[in-house]
């Protein structure tokens, strides 16, 4: 198994060049998978399994990173610096001050009358002053054989204007250029900081009890079995179980819901939350690293990792647009003198060096993956978890929904409604055999029944349990043949029942053959299940189906009642993955198939459907790791919440595309035929990145979605 190890890339600001190490990277030998996110600023690396991790690697490592953008610096992620921001608040102002002084020098010449070579004297020590370290990189990047670079392309287009006596259009662009790039730097560097105060829930320290003192440490040095005192206003730092206190717990960062939760001894709390009012001691359950939050926080995190079509459509692009724009430079420099009655060699190289600047790819590379993880971002905002940006991106193309019934459309929630015995036992004996029976089960209508009986189940009395899928369960309980299950379990057995025509799930129980009674039980419907089938039918959802292995009774009544279009009962597993088998096979390329369920049951089907989204519950591992999409909060009516966001994220990312291409063409062909300067073209390359980075930020306001 490849293992795997990550590095924090300190002041990484250029998309394209992210994508150059991470391609770069690949070729190291014992490198399996290199990925970059470019928003967190994070390498992740997968190592065969021969190879060790060492400061060799990082050495090795730096040394690609140093060859594509040298500055970057490249540090394993758990060493944990704090000083990295203010060294880039620093470069920022020294930037700042070398762009005023330079434009002050660009538009004395512009302003006043000087002889020729004072003018040129001025305009190339602005143009040193603002570009020397865009020359530097190009001139490093040159004997390195990496020509395709920004730092590349300005330095030739500038060198050109100079060359043909355009010394103010030759300082404009790299002027420009830099003011482009910082004001690129702070709109990145905002939509980086409005992601992370998005997902700003972990927590900063933990109040460890020891003895009489409380300690405040790092929540990852903490211990399961340790106490922990939580303050009024503090995070819960780790998932834990209150032993200690009452108080009401602020869930909104888990779930979205802004419902306080009342907590008190016995009840377990979860990493994340908000302790609003009484004081808490807490016994830890969870290492921090396998605590809800931890899971959350790196699922959103690591979400950029699985990239959208359009994003993996663009980094292919952006590799080839580059050299075809610069080829085209080339040819229009030198082509049309050659062929043209009349054309100069200076009129046409202008030209040509509008190709030049305006071929930087970087106003896509940037805000593409941008929209898509802020979209991820605002989605966790609402409780909703996307595993990745090609599940945002699928929701888009959706078309059937199918839902499982229990703990998905309804609650979930089961109670015994009514015990009905036959002579010769008792209520309690039908009860008592039910809940011994179901002692192994973590069902839900299992652990209803349990719920029920209320008294401690003594399993070393249970033998030869077995568990018959789809029909129930057979046990020996003190020396007596005990079957608990529904109809086709009596049939199979041989044992005349009772039909009951009651809306529940009916567990019938026999005894030694004879049959014994049975419990009705009921569950309800959430209050949420129609208003969010609605919702996906108005989004443009074409069927609604859903599932159970209930009854049909009771299937077709939870069917009318929220509004699905179809209905299947009493299924097993199988034939649940079977049905759904079915259903891909009516649909076409485009159009995606959404299974929604509970996460642990429907494990198959949620593997099988184009998008598996789990009814997680606060804190259900299994449901977060089964699923592409987890709903926090459990509510159906999330799902189309998270289709608004997937269009609305969809849109935002089209916009730039169009937006950038559109303009940066437009460019090429008036540069073309004579009708842009170089001005127009700084604007098309950095004014338009700007631009684009911005429209991507708006992607995080999900509030109205």
């Amino acid at each position: 198994m490849a293992k795997k190890i990550e590095f924090q890339l300190d002041g990484l600001n250029c998309a394209n060049c992210a994508v150059k190490i991470e391609d770069s990277i690949k070729e190291i030998d014992g490198i399996v998978y290199s990925q970059i996110n470019f928003v967190n600023k994070v390498l992740k690396l997968e190592l065969e399994d021969t190879i060790e991790y060492n400061k060799e690697m990082l050495d090795k490592l730096q040394k690609v990173v140093d060859k594509i953008e040298p500055g970057v610096i490249v540090r394993e992620k758990e060493i944990k610096v704090k000083i990295e921001e203010h060294h880039h608040d620093l470069f920022e102002k020294n930037d700042l001050i070398k762009i005023i002084f330079g434009g002050g020098l660009f538009v004395l010449p512009i302003v006043f009358t000087w002889s020729n070579l004072l003018e040129f004297i001025i305009f190339f020590t602005a143009y040193i002053l603002v570009g020397h370290e865009v020359l530097f990189k190009a001139w490093k990047n040159i004997i390195k054989g990496s020509i395709f670079d920004e730092n590349f392309l300005m330095t030739v287009a500038t060198l050109g204007a100079f060359a043909i006596g355009e010394y103010p259009e030759a300082v404009a662009v790299m002027l420009f250029y830099k003011v482009g790039e910082y004001i690129q730097e702070l709109a990145v560097d905002r939509s980086r900081k409005s992601i992370a105060e998005l997902m700003d829930i972990r927590p900063d320290y933990a109040n460890v009890k020891k003895g009489e003192k409380i300690e405040g440490v790092a929540p990852v040095d903490v211990q399961v079995g340790d106490l922990i005192i939580v303050k009024p206003g503090e995070k819960v730092p780790l998932d834990g179980v209150v032993i200690d206190g009452k108080s009401v717990l602020d869930t909104s960062a888990l779930t979205g819901e802004s419902l306080p939760k009342e907590v008190s001894v016995g009840d377990e709390i979860l990493s994340g939350t908000v302790n609003i009012s009484g004081v808490l001691t807490v016994k830890v359950t969870k290492e921090f690293t396998q605590s809800t939050l931890s899971k959350i926080l790196d699922l959103v995190e690591n979400a950029s990792s699985k990239k959208a079509p359009t994003e993996n459509f663009i980094t292919k692009f952006a590799k080839v647009y580059t050299p075809v724009v610069v080829g085209i430079a080339i040819l229009i420099s030198i082509l049309p003198p050659l062929i043209l009655q009349g054309a100069t060699f200076r009129d046409w190289i202008y030209r040509g060096l509008i190709f030049l600047v305006i071929s930087c790819p970087c106003a896509l590379v940037i805000s593409i993956p941008l929209g898509f993880f802020g979209g991820i971002g605002g989605a966790s905002k609402k409780g909703i978890l996307v595993k990745g940006s090609n599940y945002l991106e699928a929701l888009n193309n959706v078309k059937v929904v199918v839902f499982d019934k229990t703990g998905t459309l309804t609650k979930g929630i089961f109670k015994v409604k009514e015990i009905v015995p036959q002579h010769p036992f008792t209520k309690d004996e039908v009860l008592k055999f039910a809940a011994l029976a179901e002692g192994f089960s973590n069902h839900p209508i299992a652990l209803s029944i349990v719920k029920e009986y209320g008294k401690t189940i003594d399993k070393n009395k249970l033998n030869e349990y077995q568990e018959i899928t789809g029909q129930g369960i057979t046990v020996k309980v003190e020396d007596k043949k005990v079957l608990v299950g529904n109809k086709k379990l009596m049939e199979k057995q041989g044992i005349s029942y009772i039909n009951v025509e009651e809306l529940g799930t009916v567990v019938h129980v026999g005894v030694n053959g004879q049959y014994a009674g049975y419990l009705l039980i009921t569950d309800e419907v959430k209050e949420d299940a129609s208003k969010g089938i609605k919702e996906l039918k108005d989004l443009g959802v074409e069927k609604v189906i859903m599932l159970t292995g209930d009854n049909h009774r009771i299937a077709k009544k939870i069917a009318e009642e929220v509004g699905v279009d179809q209905y299947y009962s009493e299924l097993l597993p199988h034939e649940k993955v079977a049905i759904v088998e079915d259903i891909l096979k009516t649909l076409d390329k485009n159009s995606k198939l959404l299974f929604v369920g509970d996460g642990i049951n429907d494990a198959p089907v949620l593997a099988r459907a184009d998008i598996g989204v789990a009814m997680g519950g606060v804190g259900s591992d299994a449901a977060i790791e089964a699923a592409d999409i987890v709903i926090m909060n459990d509510k159906p009516s999330q799902i189309p919440i998270g289709i608004k966001i997937a269009k609305r994220t969809r849109k935002i990312v089209w916009q730039n595309i169009f937006f950038a291409l559109g303009v940066k063409g437009l460019v090429l062909i008036l540069g073309a035929f004579g009708l842009a300067t170089i001005w127009e073209a700084v604007f098309a390359d950095v004014g338009v990145t700007v631009i684009a980075v911005l429209n991507a930020v708006r992607v995080l306001k999900v509030k109205g979605v």
